[in-house]
């Protein structure tokens, strides 16, 4: 997701030591002048002429919830009660994906293919429409741009300087659609309901030095195959490496996302955030990560599907936040252990995540979380086991004719929680 920093342990590679019975001398091979000139030149030849890359990942996971809802998943009634680990009590696919990628020293283009049911989720607003008015068709662009999670190609102008087109994840947030860039395996709800996804448009970075860069540009806006007005958003993001092990990033967006009327004209509207994270490298073992971001909407928000806040006042600024600590901890070079702690605030009904009460009136919701995540790292890094245990809670409606008003399912398909724990594990290949 753009530049911002990931977090991940890996298992050391160990070099492979051969015994022998019998001692043999030790001849050491010292490389001469003309044998350091000829690899310099064969590295440089490569960086010239380019180089050609497959990567990617799969992930599923087993997870139960212990509300024991009927419909078998986490949702609850807002329909966003968790990113992509969504079913429960049941073997799931979340994504596969496949990055091809090809560079060389002055440019590199990225095709980034995902598949499954993550994929869809992670790529808003690119749906098959399969409704009457488009008889039933899978041949449009819409339905491809699904299998299109990032598409783009950078140009390095020079050293310092670089251009970057397409499609590409956005450069909000602490947190990645992709499950090996995560420590944690469920998303918190800061990016599932509080930040863009992806972005189409233009981007140019400039590194100062080795310690501040900066990111600027222009976009259709977010989360959507195809621009729903005329009006472009700005783009914005600092880094800064103040320190060694401690890092800073400062992110931005503000568009304008209402639809166009009759005559092509955009109406008033605007959506706006600012994001700060990073994290710090305290120990060898431990590394802390900080993630606070603030968004304001004003006016509707528009495609991917008409979007008004929870009391329909469009004409007022409504707001939203999150806030995520982030602890990790390497045990061994085999397994670390994490915590995360989040509060998001969607009490103005700006966002998606909502409460509704018994007149099915759509109210504002704020939520914390708690998860408790281990990581096993096998066959050479490839294989990531994660048992995870996750706590959301929400706030509580209160009043007679709420008890059955709240958030999440019990197992007799009613809302009578607000409150939902669930516990399991997502094992990820990567290549």
């Amino acid at each position: 997701m753009g530049i911002l920093i990931g977090f991940a342990l890996h298992a050391q590679e160990n070099p492979i030591v051969v015994a022998s019975n019998a001692a043999k001398p030790t001849i050491e091979v010292v490389p001469t002048k003309g044998d350091e000139l000829e690899a310099k030149l064969e590295e440089e030849k490569e960086a010239e002429e380019g180089k050609f890359s497959v990567s990617g990942y799969i992930d599923t996971y087993y997870f139960t919830n212990f509300n024991k809802p009927s419909s078998r998943d986490n949702m609850g009634q807002s329909g966003v009660g968790r990113g992509f680990d969504r079913r429960v009590d049941q073997f799931q696919i979340g994504m596969v994906q496949t990055v091809f990628k090809y560079t060389n020293s002055k440019s590199e283009v990225v095709a980034d293919l995902a598949f499954g049911p993550s994929a869809q989720y992670g790529n808003y607003g690119n749906v098959p429409n399969l409704s009457p008015a488009y008889g039933y068709t899978l041949g449009n662009d819409v339905f491809s741009a699904v299998m299109i999670k990032q598409a783009y190609f950078k140009y390095n102008a020079t050293e310092k300087l670089s251009f970057t087109a397409g499609q590409f994840g956005t450069h909000i947030g602490y947190e990645y659609i992709d499950a090996p860039l995560n420590f944690f395996y469920s998303i918190n709800h800061t990016f599932n309901s509080g930040i863009p996804f992806y972005h189409t448009g233009i981007k140019a970075s400039y590194a100062f030095s080795d310690k501040v860069s900066l990111m600027l540009g222009a976009v259709n806006g977010f989360d959507y195959v195809h621009d729903n007005n005329r009006a472009k958003g700005l783009i914005g993001q600092l880094s800064l490496l103040p320190a060694e092990g401690l890092s800073v990033y400062f992110n931005f967006i503000s568009s304008n996302e209402s639809n166009a009327d009759a005559t092509g004209s955009t109406p008033d509207g605007n959506f706006t955030v600012y994001d700060l994270n990073g994290g710090y490298q305290a120990t060898d073992k431990l590394f802390i990560g900080y993630w606070v971001m603030y968004g304001t909407q004003h006016g509707t928000l528009g495609s991917p599907g008409t979007f008004v806040p929870a009391d329909g006042d469009v004409d007022a600024t409504k707001s939203w936040y999150g806030a995520n600590l982030y602890f990790t901890y390497a045990l061994s070079d085999l397994f670390s252990m994490g915590f995360r702690g989040e509060y998001f605030n969607n009490d103005s009904g700006a966002r998606g995540l909502r409460n509704f009460d018994s007149s099915g009136q759509a109210l504002g919701a704020s939520a914390t979380t708690y998860t408790l995540t281990g990581s096993f790292t096998l066959a050479d890094g490839h294989l990531l086991l994660k048992p995870e245990l996750r706590a959301d809670v929400f706030n509580k409606l209160s009043g007679t004719g709420n008890e059955q008003s709240q958030q999440f399912m019990d197992s007799d398909g009613l809302y009578t929680k607000n409150g939902q724990t669930t516990l399991g594990l997502a094992a990820i290949y990567k290549f």
